[in-house]
């Protein structure tokens, strides 16, 4: 769907109540999305782009308002519903990773096929996450265990586990947040790479440096949308991400 709306927000709300104290996370954010677009999710800690992020990953629902993912709409969706769009949707990106460290990249990679509808036989399981890691840039590495990987090659493991089901939207949750300056631009390079292949990128950061790899950036504040910009710096923050990749070959 890389030309249609792939994510839709009409006036969601998020209301969290602990006790007698009620949190608004979210007020009344309407948002769409088109297939291909790369959009970084902004904001200091408390403006609810983490809130945000949950909804759209389908890991929580909006108390109020509706969110269509690829037309359909998914707010009210019981629990298995929902666990069923993630795995066939959606590919998550996480800060931390989130390997299995006992288990082969190969085997990190396979495993949202094993909750998928569709059995595969092992020699398919492994023909298809070979073919995407060798995509992100990891043949070879294939048997290769999680503490026998740098910061840059885990990450990008974790992308290839992403894309494994095909998904409509790549979701990206801090995605540097743990890696050095010099391995977050190859991370954000492989993102940019994936972006121009027609796939669809959605990334919290609330490093602005970062967000200039997107082209699009929504900033939140309070719960609602501040600003939502088309970056006129992309193209500066690519020529630099070649610069600086150069310079660490």
């Amino acid at each position: 769907m890389n030309n249609g709306t792939v994510v839709k927000l009409v006036d969601v709300h998020k209301t969290y109540r602990t006790g007698e104290m009620e949190v608004r996370a979210v007020r009344g954010v309407s948002l769409e999305i088109e297939g291909g677009e790369f959009v970084a999710l902004m904001g200091a800690s408390g403006s609810g782009k983490s809130t945000l992020m949950n909804i759209l990953g389908c890991l929580d629902r909006p108390t109020t308002g509706q969110y269509f993912l690829d037309a359909a709409d998914v707010s009210k969706l019981d629990r298995d519903k929902l666990a069923d769009i993630r795995n066939s949707k959606i590919g998550f990106v996480f800060q931390n990773f989130n390997l299995l460290p006992r288990t082969s990249a190969r085997e990190n990679v396979e495993l949202p096929l094993l909750y998928g509808p569709h059995r595969l036989t092992n020699a398919e399981l492994r023909a298809k996450a070979d073919a995407v890691l060798a995509s992100v840039g990891l043949s070879g590495r294939e048997e290769h265990y999680p503490s026998e990987l740098s910061g840059g090659q885990q990450q990008r493991v974790a992308i290839a586990r992403a894309l494994i089901n095909s998904p409509e939207v790549i979701l990206a949750d801090e995605p540097t947040g743990n890696l050095d300056s010099g391995t977050s631009i190859e991370i954000m390079g492989a993102f940019q790479q994936l972006n121009d292949r027609g796939i669809t990128v959605v990334m919290v950061t609330h490093e602005p440096d970062i967000a200039t790899y997107a082209k699009r950036n929504v900033v939140m504040r309070d719960g609602m949308v501040l600003n939502d910009l088309v970056v006129s710096e992309r193209r500066k923050a690519t020529t630099e991400l070649r610069k600086r990749t150069d310079e660490h070959a």
